[in-house]
Order: structure tokens, then C-alpha cells, then sequence
């Protein structure tokens, strides 16, 4: 029974386009609590920042009433990189193939100019963080892609910058890919974290190769079946996985 029971399950899952899996769970280290999402890179994931009027989504209820014309919603999402005042995006941004914003190299004060940044990419079956000055070298065509920073992991080593221990300490969520390209590991500290720990749980929980972190203070994050729903001020980009209504 039980078998039958999981090739129906699977057999659902292939006609319908939906995965019977979990997508986001709760996942400890080292004392720390964080949810954490999977997308796979043949999934439906996109970057999110206008509507069609050209107006800033700012939400992420605003996403799911913008995909609601085509029969789709919101799996999860959470937000996507750095912006400025008016919510445009402190570095590259590119949706759905058209660049809106430019490659910042990410001088000045702030955690964007904690180099190295980098630029998270989705392409044709390919998901990848990439440091930003490897981006520019590589110039993959991602149909897809925020930069934020600082990279949090940066081909297997912490960003030389971060301080064990360091009191510099807020919900932080980020972004790493596996190094097939083939998967994306969102993830939120449900606790107040610094940087050292945080890079630490993606090296060596998540076990990617490279990571990048998105926001602090701000992280938020959108996932129905583990009860967040989070909400506040209007925020820039954002990225979530999209599936049939």
C-alpha cells in the first residue's frame, strides 16, 4: 500500500508539473535555526521587480497578484538584493532578459561594498552564484540575475573579511547553488546571526561551493507550508518560485 501510495504520489507529480516534496524545512547548526527553500534549475524561478504597468512590485503579495493573469502563484520568495530609497536595485538586475540595472563594483561603505559581491544567475537550466568580477569576465546570459553582496562563500572558502565571533548580528538571508548548477539553497536565519556564522552554515551545512548573501535587517520571507508569510515596508527585488495556481 505504502508503495502504490508513493507512485501515485510520483505519478501525480509528473503530470501536474508539482513536486510532492517539501520545499522549504527548518534546518539547525550549530545552535542556529534557519529555513531554508529549494528550487531546482528546471524549476519555474524568477526574479521579481515590476509589474506590467512598470510599477515596483514591493511585496510579495504583489508578485502573487501579478502572476495571478497567468494561472500561477508563489511556492515561496523572499527578497533578492539590495536597493536603494526607491527600491531599484543597488547593482545589476536583469528580468527576463532585460537589464534594467548595471554592474556596480560595489565601492563604499555598506555590506554591497564589502567586496567581493556577487551576481546571482539564473539561466537555461542552470542556476549559479558567481563573484561579481568572474561574472563580468564569464558573461554568462542569464535570463535572470541580482547582484548583491558580500559573497558569503566564495569557491569554498568564507569571504576573507568575515570575524569569528563578530557582534555585527541580524536575520540574514542569502543564496547559494550547487556545483552542477542544477540547484538553489535559499535560506533565513530565524535568529539574529553575523556574518562568520552565516557563511559558515552554507560552507558547511549546505555544503556549496559559493553563496551570497542578500539582505540583513530587511530579510523576509514567503513560504505557505512552513507559516511565513512575512510581511513590512515595501522592499526591491525579489526572487520566488512559481508553479501553477
Amino acid at each position: 500500500m505504502i508503495r502504490s501510495l508513493s507512485f501515485l504520489l510520483g505519478f501525480l507529480a509528473v503530470i501536474t508539473g508539482h513536486s510532492a516534496a517539501a520545499q522549504c524545512a527548518v534546518e539547525e547548526f550549530e545552535g542556529n535555526a534557519y529555513t531554508v527553500c529549494r528550487a531546482d534549475a528546471e524549476d519555474d524561478l524568477r526574479l521579481f521587480l515590476r509589474n506590467d504597468e512598470n510599477r515596483i512590485l514591493g511585496g510579495f503579495s504583489a508578485v502573487n497578484a501579478a502572476l495571478k493573469p497567468e494561472g500561477k502563484a508563489l511556492v515561496f520568495a523572499m527578497n533578492a538584493g539590495m536597493y536603494h530609497s526607491n527600491r531599484m536595485p543597488v547593482g545589476l538586475f536583469v528580468e527576463n532578459g532585460e537589464e534594467l540595472t548595471p554592474v556596480s563594483h560595489g565601492g563604499g561603505v555598506g555590506n554591497f561594498g564589502l567586496t567581493p559581491n556577487g551576481v546571482f544567475c539564473i539561466s537555461d537550466g542552470r542556476v549559479d552564484v558567481i563573484e561579481t568580477t568572474v561574472f563580468e569576465a564569464a558573461k554568462p546570459d542569464c535570463r535572470f540575475a541580482s547582484q548583491s553582496g558580500p559573497m558569503l562563500v566564495i569557491d569554498g572558502e568564507l569571504h576573507p573579511r568575515f570575524i569569528p565571533n563578530g557582534d555585527s548580528r541580524y536575520y540574514r538571508n542569502g543564496v547559494g547553488t550547487s556545483a552542477d548548477g542544477k540547484t538553489a539553497i535559499f535560506a533565513i536565519s530565524n535568529q539574529q546571526v553575523n556574518f562568520h556564522d552565516f557563511g559558515r552554515f552554507f560552507r558547511d551545512h549546505i555544503k556549496v561551493p559559493n553563496a551570497l548573501f542578500f539582505d540583513g535587517k530587511v530579510s523576509r520571507l514567503y513560504a505557505p507550508e512552513v507559516g511565513r508569510r512575512d510581511i513590512g515596508l515595501p522592499i526591491g527585488p525579489i526572487v520566488g518560485l512559481v508553479t501553477d495556481r
